[in-house]
């Protein structure tokens, strides 16, 4: 399905036309189109490309996928790969691909999937419609805006997720198998993140370009917003990473801890037992000694045994090997 708006002199005029009409409306300098196409046939990307004039290469790079974030600029127009994220009842990070194209007075948004809501972002231009008079940088801060918002997102649920990991290294019975795999596993999310928002900040820093002549001075500020939320991302995904590695080191230390601890508690445990097994062995021999062959002897060994255990098992708890 196609959604499609038009806006003349900053109000919305029309809705839902077919891409027929979309090379009428871009003829007229008041008028605002904004298109939306999703998972796309390749003759409906030829035609929305033959309405628009869109360059060869930048309608090859929508049906390629998996491509990088990015920002493309051409004679006619702009070309951006922007994703947007989600996390799902399991922690898998989901993603959607979401190519725009921008001409003077025309935006063109194709997205891999529906995983994008494109009613919550035509929600935040009814929001914002005061502004609808700046034309596509209009649309645009509507998309990104929305777009960042969700990284900004799903980086701040991966650092809950973080700070559990940190809660379950203190257990008084931690498991090891699980902790491991979890680890393992938002550090695996944590890459996939980075890669889709380090390159965002390029992106949005590279659409503030003079040259470019895309946002003016009173859209200026709320692309600067959208940079911060770019900004705050990007450190959120470092911190994480920072912290992932603290809690791996954390679990190594911690583990090598309990297990010098259970390595003197083993020693402490055979030292007492060493001592009745030489006491026995002792008075086993076959020679004459205080106490052979009288009920005396046995009682010589057994307190010997008692009290040198004791004594051991006192030590070693002084020392808190036990």
């Amino acid at each position: 399905m196609s959604r499609a708006r038009l806006y003349r002199n900053g109000v919305l005029e029309a809705e839902g036309f077919p891409v027929s009409e979309v090379s009428e409306h871009v003829r007229d300098p008041s008028a605002t189109v904004w298109f939306d196409l999703c998972a796309p046939s390749e003759a409906e990307l030829a035609a929305i490309g033959e309405a628009l004039g869109l360059h060869p290469l930048s309608v090859e790079d929508v049906l390629q996928e998996q491509q990088r974030p990015k920002l493309d600029v051409y004679d006619s127009h702009l070309f951006l790969t922007v994703y947007a994220l989600t996390l799902d009842a399991t922690g898998t990070l989901r993603h959607c691909e979401v190519d725009v194209f921008l001409t003077a007075n025309a935006m063109v948004t194709v997205r891999e999937n529906d995983l994008l809501d494109i009613d919550a972002v035509t929600h935040r231009w009814d929001a914002a419609r005061e502004r609808a008079g700046q034309g596509v940088a209009f649309l645009l801060h509507g998309l990104l805006d929305y777009v960042v918002d969700g990284h900004l997102q799903v980086a701040e649920e991966l650092d809950d997720r973080v700070e559990e990991l940190e809660d379950l290294l203190f257990d008084d019975r931690p498991q090891g198998h699980h902790l491991q795999r979890r680890t393992f596993e938002l550090r695996k999310t944590m890459l996939r993140l980075r890669r889709v928002t380090k390159p965002m900040r390029d992106l949005v820093d590279g659409l503030d370009r003079r040259e470019l002549g895309m946002i003016g001075a009173d859209m200026a500020p709320y692309f600067r917003d959208v940079y911060d939320h770019v900004l705050r991302v990007s450190e959120l995904n470092e911190s994480m990473r920072e912290l992932l590695g603290n809690v791996r080191e954390t679990y190594l230390t911690l583990q090598g801890n309990r297990m010098n601890a259970i390595m003197k508690k083993v020693t402490s445990w055979a030292a007492i037992i060493a001592v009745p097994t030489s006491i026995t062995g002792f008075f086993g021999q076959n020679v004459p000694f205080f106490g052979y062959g009288l009920p005396s002897g046995l009682w010589i060994s057994v307190l010997l045994m008692v009290v040198t255990s004791v004594s051991l098992y006192v030590v070693f708890r002084k020392w808190d090997w036990l």
